[in-house]
């Protein structure tokens, strides 16, 4: 298997094309902000030549091999407007400096493509689209995209469980499996990898995150019903030559983030990134003998190739690799007691391998081929209950664009095909459960949208999609969206409506399924869950002198039928999954403020307020593990003549309603109101190099304070020494006094506290 992974990234990553003989120059320039100040990693970019890249620490670029002739050329820099001017090139060399002086409308302004499949202005977007750029997470540097999302507003990285913390992303309070993950507009992360596959995406190729709230599975299909994510990655014509950034804690984790690019003759460039990350110190500072926090040893591979095509006709591929060996558990466990109920330990080895890319067919029209595929392979074990799958999808598209007129239409046929086995009765032989049979499912489908310029100040766009389940028959899912602006683009009001469906599949989403001592059961097939969901948004902008300030406000509502809800509730000792007899409701109200000051005062500040629950038989029953406020904040400030730069981030998140075992179980229905917060500062050296350091978690706050423990029975994980009554509850005995059970899924909070971090970064342009 190794060999042949060995012999696909090298058929992946093995090109060359023969330089041309136009004759081209060299535009050299340096950029520097209305107070002098010098803007390293601005971009620049021709992009009618699909050419570009980014100035160094002090300000200069060099944009080499440019044609001769009249160029439009771009430069942006966060905190500042756009800047475009025409750049004859008629000689060697070109030099141009560049002054970036109007505030900024930071993120208003940036090119998105996830609400409507095809580049604009976020501005011009029908669909509104919350961006985010690499520059923005790096004021609270982490491992991994999923700890990146906690300082976004209305979106909270979810742990699910207080052993192998392993987790998923809540769009406003709807859980993990509702959000589709894209990596540069294709559906790598799914199913198996919902929980495991968000870890080891290398944060040095990451050119920036762009989140839809709310459903978008006319364009993207199922599981895009709480809203979606794409991780777009820098381009290589973008990209520093080499990128460095390795920081650790005082925890003993490390993190290392390498890139570098490189080019095979003149039309083809590649970009090649390597994240490891490891943490291997048993901690256990709440004493209860279990690990608070997982040990993980944990390598990602990513390589990105751009071809240049005649006409500037599109051919990009790509590929990922992870390796990743995680297991928490108690404190003395060794692989020796894998799968074993001496002591208890979960552990998992993860092996996936994705690919995907983009062809532009060479026709006069824009046709696009866009494809993924991907293999995950899981050897996982809870205690002594093991879990081994198998899973590989399939997926194609071929996408059009036509302009006529008023109208931009797009339309796309699709195709996924999506095999899965494990062991567990999900893909049990109906005559024989110790029998598996896989589980082949294929889904075509075909979409068209509509996208109506009204006017200069109002768009209507139409959608209709329809997909053919192999499953579950035909599924139709119809959106609408409405955009008004004022002339000066100043005030925007969007309105949406939509619906959503989803095919889930438990084993693969919800890991409470396979952890502690409760048993599974499911009352009935479940069927794919609808929705419709409507959301109200506006934007303004306001510039007072050199300050801008920018507010993006959402009103928001989902109606669910057939949702799927784990019912902790029923029986202690059972997870029942069934459809829903009945409704549910995700509805609330969010508030994005962006502030920036003359003076390089940075404030990013957002607030959602949320009510999710469920209706059944006449009650009202609030969804677990969702609060109903939640905040978030960046603050940055530079000290210009000293190039330090402070970053002060964190959230702030209202009470959840957790899982009891029973009456008698002590622990708290509620969490409390929590914070973390984090402090972070960076100093430049010049020459592209910069380190950085600070406290993660200012305030120590961890879930167990104010709860006699977290984990049930932590003392006797297989439940030995339990008694059961005669309707196999939990007894009350001397030895288990709250009649409790094993259960590791009272989770509301990362179990890790105060801790230090230092860390380096180092990009070289040229």
């Amino acid at each position: 298997m190794m060999k042949l992974n060995i012999l696909f990234f090298l058929v992946l990553f093995i090109g060359a094309v023969a330089a041309g003989n136009a004759q081209t120059g060299i535009i050299t320039g340096k950029i520097t902000g209305a107070n002098g100040q010098l803007l390293g990693a601005a971009t620049v970019a021709i992009p009618a030549l699909n050419k570009g890249a980014a100035s160094d620490s002090t300000g200069i670029f060099r944009l080499e091999q440019v044609p001769f002739g009249t160029w439009q050329m771009e430069v942006s820099f966060l905190g500042f407007r756009s800047y475009k001017t025409n750049i004859k090139v008629d000689r060697k060399e070109i030099t141009h400096n560049v002054v970036l002086t109007q505030p900024a409308d930071n993120a208003l302004n940036e090119v998105v493509v996830s609400g409507t499949m095809k580049e604009m202005s976020k501005l011009e977007s029908p669909v509104p689209v919350e961006v985010y750029t690499a520059r923005f997470f790096k004021a609270n540097p982490v491992p991994s995209v999923f700890d990146a999302l906690q300082t976004v507003n209305g979106v909270r990285p979810q742990l699910n469980c207080n052993i192998c913390n392993t987790g998923d992303i809540h769009i406003n309070g709807l859980e993990g499996p509702y959000t589709m993950v894209l990596i540069d507009g294709m559906p790598i992360v799914s199913g198996l990898s919902t929980v495991y596959g968000l870890s080891g995406i290398p944060q040095s190729l990451v050119e920036r995150v762009e989140i839809v709230k709310g459903p978008a599975s006319t364009l993207y299909g199922s599981e895009a019903v709480g809203g979606l994510i794409n991780i777009i990655t820098k381009k290589p014509v973008n990209a520093p030559v080499i990128a460095a950034d390795i920081f650790g804690t005082s925890w003993g984790e490390a993190n290392v983030d390498l890139a570098a690019k490189f080019k095979a003759g003149n039309k083809a460039q590649s970009l090649l990134g390597v994240n490891y990350y490891n943490y291997q110190h048993p901690i256990d500072n709440n004493n209860d003998n279990f690990t608070d926090v997982t040990l993980q040893n944990r390598i990602s591979v990513f390589n990105k190739w751009s071809f240049h095509r005649k006409d500037n006709r599109l051919f990009s591929l790509a590929g990922r690799y992870i390796y990743e060996d995680r297991w928490g558990g108690e404190m003395n466990w060794s692989r020796k007691f894998r799968g074993g109920d001496e002591v208890y330990g979960e552990s998992i080895y993860t092996n996936r391998w994705e690919l995907f890319g983009t062809y532009q067919l060479p026709v006069k029209e824009k046709i696009l081929f866009q494809f993924s595929t991907n293999g995950h392979s899981q050897n996982s074990v809870y205690g002594n209950i093991p879990y081994m799958a198998d899973q590989y999808i399939g997926f194609g598209q071929l996408v059009w664009f036509k302009t006529a007129g008023s109208h931009d239409l797009l339309t796309g046929l699709t195709y996924r095909y999506t095999y899965y086995d494990d062991n567990t009765p999900a893909t049990a032989d109906a005559n024989d459960i110790n029998k598996n049979k896989p589980a082949n499912t294929n889904l075509p489908g075909l979409f068209v949208q509509d996208e109506i310029t009204l006017n200069a100040n109002n768009k209507l766009l139409l959608g209709l999609r329809y997909d053919h389940s192999s499953i579950h028959g035909s599924i139709f899912t119809p959106r609408l969206n409405y955009k008004w602006s004022s002339a000066n683009r100043n005030n925007i009001l969007r309105v949406s409506a939509g619906n959503g469906y989803r095919v889930a599949n438990v084993f693969t989403e919800d890991h409470a399924a396979l952890t502690g001592a409760r048993e599974i059961v499911f009352i009935n097939d479940l069927k794919p869950e609808t929705s419709w969901n409507g959301n109200i948004n506006f934007v303004k902008k306001i510039y007072a002198g050199n300050t801008f300030i920018g507010l993006d406000a959402t009103a928001f509502y989902t109606y669910f039928t057939n949702k799927i809800i784990a019912n902790y509730d029923t029986d202690p000792n059972k997870i029942i999954y069934d459809n829903l007899n009945g409704h549910a409701v995700s509805q609330g109200i969010s508030l994005n403020a962006d502030i920036v000051f003359a003076n390089g005062l940075k404030i990013l500040a957002g607030a959602t307020a949320m009510d999710v629950f469920r209706k059944e038989g006449g009650e009202k029953i609030r969804q677990l593990f969702t609060e109903r406020f939640t905040g978030v904040w960046n603050i940055g400030y530079t000290f210009k003549s000293i190039d330090l730069t402070v970053d002060y981030t964190g959230n702030l998140y209202g009470p959840m309603r957790l899982p009891l075992l029973s009456e008698t179980d002590p622990r708290s229905e509620y969490s409390p109101w929590w914070s973390i917060q984090n402090i972070q500062f960076t100093k430049k050296l010049g020459n592209g190099f910069e380190i950085y350091g600070g406290i993660k978690n200012l305030l120590n706050w961890t879930p167990n304070i104010g709860n006699p423990f977290i984990i049930a029975r932590a003392n006797d994980p297989f439940d030995k020494n339990v008694q059961f009554d005669a309707n196999g509850q939990a007894m009350v005995t001397p030895d288990n006094p709250y009649g409790l059970t094993f259960d590791p899924s009272y989770v509301y909070a990362p179990n890790q506290g105060i801790r230090g971090f230092l860390g380096a970064r180092y990009n070289l342009f040229r």
